[in-house]
């Protein structure tokens, strides 16, 4: 049974092309009272859309697919796996202002791991793309979960929104965290307190 909606599945297939991309961000700067023809702007179009297509790579990856190589050889391996301190670099997509914070991962394997790089890459391919960040830590973690069939799953996000920093609001040190469990970091509470406790230190 899976775990969540298929993402994938409401992405647009329009495609754009680069020419109207840049032709939008030319519109944008005349919106703003800029002149697109002065020579400091007069190759900001092509500099933002090789940004976008940075900021936003995530829409041409396959999350499913960086998971697909698994070992099975780990010696009865069974406890978890944390990986703290993954940098995350997003944009919210009520506002599309950069969210900039740590990802951590846990999980407890039942027959198979993954490399460890590959936990990196999930958070990565999620994150560049519109989020909101509780979408997100939810994506990681049922991704993983579906993936490996583990008998558990963590996923943490600490994070600051420009959305608020930057505007609105304006409170700069605010920070938001969430959390995501699955499996027996759902069900036993040492197993979650025990991970709470691996990425305090």
């Amino acid at each position: 049974m899976k775990l969540v909606k298929d993402f994938e599945k409401e992405l647009s297939k329009e495609k754009i092309s680069d020419k109207e991309a840049e032709e939008a961000f030319i519109k944008i700067l005349k919106w703003m009272g800029e002149n697109p023809k002065r020579e400091g702007l007069l190759e900001t179009p092509k500099r933002l859309l090789k940004a976008y297509k940075e900021y936003f790579k995530g829409y041409n990856e396959d999350p499913k697919m960086l998971l697909k190589k698994t070992f099975g050889d780990v010696e009865g391996y069974d406890d978890m796996v944390v990986q703290k301190n993954i940098s995350i670099q997003s944009h919210c997509e009520h506002h599309m202002a950069p969210i900039i914070g740590v990802a951590h991962v846990a999980y407890v394997p039942k027959e198979k791991v993954v490399g460890l790089s590959k936990l990196a890459r999930l958070v990565e391919v999620f994150s560049k793309r519109l989020q909101t960040q509780e979408r997100l830590t939810k994506q990681i973690a049922t991704t993983l979960m579906e993936a490996l069939d583990a008998r558990g799953v963590a996923v943490s996000i600490d994070a600051a929104h420009h959305c608020m920093t930057m505007r609105g609001i304006k409170k700069e040190q605010a920070t938001t965290v969430t959390n995501f469990y699955l499996g027996q970091f759902k069900d036993d509470l040492s197993y979650q307190n025990r991970y709470l406790r691996f990425i305090a230190k």
